[in-house]
């Protein structure tokens, strides 16, 4: 997910999308620590999703404050 899509997201599918990624991201963990995955990147890709959309979400929560 590109930062641009981020962007355009609600504040409401940032929640959504957040709650999602992190499930995402513990499945992930789980399934390193348990079996094989595929594609071990998937890890990476899932973490800097996240971070880009709490990046969002702490932006417009600084920028509503102002």
């Amino acid at each position: 997910m590109k930062s641009a899509e981020v962007r355009k997201l609600s504040n409401d599918d940032l929640k959504g999308e957040a709650t999602r990624l992190r499930r995402e991201l513990f499945d992930l963990r789980c399934q390193s620590t348990t079996e094989k995955i595929a594609d071990n990147s998937r890890i990476g890709k899932a973490r800097k999703d996240l971070a880009r959309v709490l990046t969002e979400q702490n932006s417009r929560a600084k920028g509503a404050k102002a």
